[in-house]
């Protein structure tokens, strides 16, 4: 047995959700190890939906979760999220849910800045979700955050928050919005402590713990991997890292305790938010895939542009990641397409190219490259087998390994849990 790291293997919204259950019921710990609550995730279980921002997928099976210390935590949503949980008929409590004692808050105070900054860019913006986690990871590497373990003492506490606001307060002052006050933001965290604190645990430990007694640890990554901060489409990223090494540092155990990385890998491409998307389509085959796939955010619900698959993009994924096979998604949404592209490669100032390059100008001028392959107009929706498979559709996937350089591990069919093609478990290497 090994443990599994599954990440996003585009710009997030792959289809993570229902593939993250489906390895979590045979998951014995579930770990969310970076992103915040602008992440979003969906399961469907006997047709109850959930829809989780920070809690780890184990939590709705009443698996061991962890939320790890590369997570960026704004405790009042978290505990809304609980309470909705909570009405669907999960109750989550401290011996399910455990959270890094050294992981940052989430204060609002962040998502004010993060908003206000947004509008003050204007056509400039990047595109956040406005929930304070860029300002919050801000915090985190200047070494002036506050820390989960830090509401435990008032005293500690009260100094973090005169430092904190030393620094956003002239930020505000910028930006002409209203300074605060150190006893307010005081008063709430001191009312949030007694409800946050019994979650907290040094997870490392509980993680080696969990190792060495030979239990199945599930990594749970959120977003994609070119949102990455250091590898994706800066600057139009997260403020995270998005990849696969950050299973690791963002939970406590050491690299090669990772183990399998699963890609999450959806069948054509889809972006929210600004920034480069080479693929993007503007015409009614872009409206068809956003429509079909019901392509709108979880956590925002703003509509995803959609494009063509771009194999250079989740090649380069494969390489930085080291991902072992992927589980494509949403294969059914090119159902009834008679032609299908796939990018090959890149065509930039007159020269081929098989990489994304970091530059921002030439990420902007990329054209792509694209090979034809033949549609199928047989439904794919549902399909547990290869032999449910149109011979087409089995020609595109193993298309579309070649290109990736990775095999298929999983192929999901649609939203149920049970519509999974199982290749390779990624629990037994």
């Amino acid at each position: 047995m090994t443990n599994v790291a599954v990440i996003g293997s585009q710009w997030g919204d792959e289809g993570k959700g229902k593939v993250v259950d489906w390895l979590s019921e045979r998951a014995d710990v579930v770990v969310r190890f970076q992103g915040g609550h602008n992440a979003g995730h969906t399961l469907v279980i006997d047709g109850v939906t959930y829809k989780l921002s920070l809690l780890p997928s184990g939590v709705v099976r009443g698996k061991p979760s962890i939320i790890g210390n590369g997570v960026v935590i704004d405790p009042w949503a978290l505990f809304d999220e609980i309470e909705r949980i909570k009405a669907l008929g999960v109750t989550i409590t401290p011996e399910v849910l455990r959270i890094a004692e050294n992981a940052v808050l989430i204060l609002p105070l962040h998502g004010n800045l993060d908003r206000a900054r947004e509008a003050a860019a204007g056509d400039a913006r990047i595109g956040t979700t406005g929930r304070g986690i860029g300002p919050a990871y801000e915090d985190k590497v200047a070494r002036r955050a506050i820390r989960v373990c830090d509401l435990a003492d008032p005293d500690i506490l009260r100094f973090k928050v005169d430092r904190l606001l030393t620094h956003h307060n002239a930020l505000l002052r910028g930006l002409g919005e209203p300074e605060l006050e150190a006893e307010s933001l005081m008063t709430a965290l001191l009312e949030m402590a007694p409800r946050l604190l019994p979650f907290a645990s040094p997870v490392w430990r509980d993680l080696d713990a969990a190792r060495r007694a030979g239990r199945k640890i599930l990594f749970e990554g959120a977003q994609g991997a070119l949102l990455d901060v250091d590898h994706g489409t800066y600057p139009f990223v997260t403020s995270s890292n998005t990849v696969a090494a950050s299973a690791a540092s963002g939970s406590g155990v050491g690299p090669c305790a990772v183990g399998y990385v699963l890609g999450i890998t959806k069948a054509y491409t889809t972006r929210v938010g600004a920034g480069p998307f080479p693929t993007e389509l503007h015409d009614d085959i872009g409206r068809r895939l956003g429509e079909r796939g019901h392509e709108f955010g979880t956590v925002t619900g703003r509509p995803r542009r959609c494009g063509w698959f771009d194999a250079v993009l989740v090649r380069q994924t494969v390489q930085v990641c080291g991902i072992r096979g992927i589980a494509l998604t949403k294969l059914d949404v090119l159902d009834g397409l008679e032609t299908l592209k796939v990018c090959v490669g890149y065509r930039l100032n007159g020269t081929t190219i098989d990489y994304l390059p970091a530059s921002m100008k030439a990420q902007q001028a990329v054209e792509p490259i694209y090979e034809t392959l033949e549609g199928w107009q047989e439904s794919t929706h549902g399909a547990r087998s290869w032999a449910d498979l149109p011979a087409t559709a089995v020609k595109y996937i193993r298309r579309v390994e070649e290109l990736i350089g990775a095999p298929v591990a999983l192929l999901s069919t649609s939203p149920e849990r049970e519509d999974t093609i199982l290749v390779q478990d990624p629990f037994l290497g």
